[in-house]
């Protein structure tokens, strides 16, 4: 009996078509294995196919889009034994970037099936107003950033896709202020007004911005900084294209396995919005097999 892979697909993703997910089927199938591909119709939807595929004990899952939807993947499968491999159709697919997987569809795929599952640790938020905790792979960010994931608008996101950060970063820009914020790092206190939380080093493509996390490190790296003006955003998105950002006096770099955010600010994971500060983060420890 062949072996069975589930492939979830994000039809609406930037770089989606029928062409690359049947490449994708086909060359699984010439491996000799069984391939159920899955389509997602709206937010969530990922989550709870990938759920629901456990049942059938598949061999692995491809998630097939852009960060968001192997973000909602992982959440359906955090803590199982089933291995998720993936299949990058996003908008900048940062994971795989990180990762080293390629965007053509024969290169992703064939890590898939040439690689053994790798256990790796995931982030795991959880917001004071929800009992429900969230995972991310590779950031939460945390005031500015979660504004600006905020008030990107979606219509504007499938056209332009990166386009849309950038103009909402813009608007976010001149319209931003911020509360203070305290964030308890492993029981000590530190203020400031944003913060970038990484399970993962990279950030919106290759830009760095924790260059020490690691999914395959137990340990969380919190990037959190004091300013709150409009230059001081300026500076830092110039710092961490440059890569000085974590010299500069008003930042604070630190490793962490728990992080409390105290105060009001939006939040976004994995560059999907979340929620509202606030909110309790800490790292799951091996809580995904990973395929890559």
């Amino acid at each position: 009996m062949k072996s069975l892979i589930v492939l979830i697909n994000n039809p609406v993703a930037k770089h989606a078509s029928d062409k690359r997910t049947a490449m994708a089927s086909y060359f699984l199938q010439s491996k000799g294995y069984k391939v159920e591909v899955l389509f997602t119709e709206k937010k969530g939807d990922a989550e709870n196919l990938a759920k629901n595929a456990i049942s059938g004990s598949p061999y692995f899952i491809v998630a097939a889009g852009g960060d968001g939807t192997i973000n909602e993947v992982i959440n359906g499968v955090a803590g199982t034994d089933t291995p998720v491999a993936i299949l990058p159709m996003g908008t900048t697919n940062v994971l795989a970037k990180e990762l080293g997987i390629p965007d053509d569809v024969r290169g992703a795929m064939n890590i898939a099936v040439r690689s053994a599952p790798k256990t790796v640790s995931l982030g795991r938020i959880t917001l004071r107003d929800d009992h429900k905790p969230r995972y991310f792979v590779l950031m939460a960010g945390i005031g500015f950033d979660g504004e600006a994931v905020f008030g990107i608008n979606e219509g504007l996101k499938k056209i332009s896709g990166k386009g849309a950060y950038i103009f909402s970063g813009i608007k976010t820009l001149c319209r931003f202020k911020p509360d203070e914020l305290t964030f308890n790092v492993d029981g000590k206190p530190y203020s400031g007004y944003s913060a970038i939380i990484g399970n993962a080093a990279k950030y919106g493509g290759n830009f760095i911005i924790t260059p020490d996390a690691r999914i395959t490190d137990p340990n969380l790296y919190a990037c959190i900084f004091k300013g709150r003006k409009g230059l001081d955003i300026l500076r830092y998105a110039f710092g961490v294209t440059t890569g000085k950002h974590l010299e500069f006096k008003d930042v604070f770099y630190i490793k962490a396995e728990r992080i409390e955010i105290l105060g009001r600010a939006h939040i976004q994971i994995d560059g999907d919005y979340l929620g509202m500060t606030p909110a309790k983060v800490e790292i799951a420890r091996d809580a995904l097999k990973m395929i890559f």
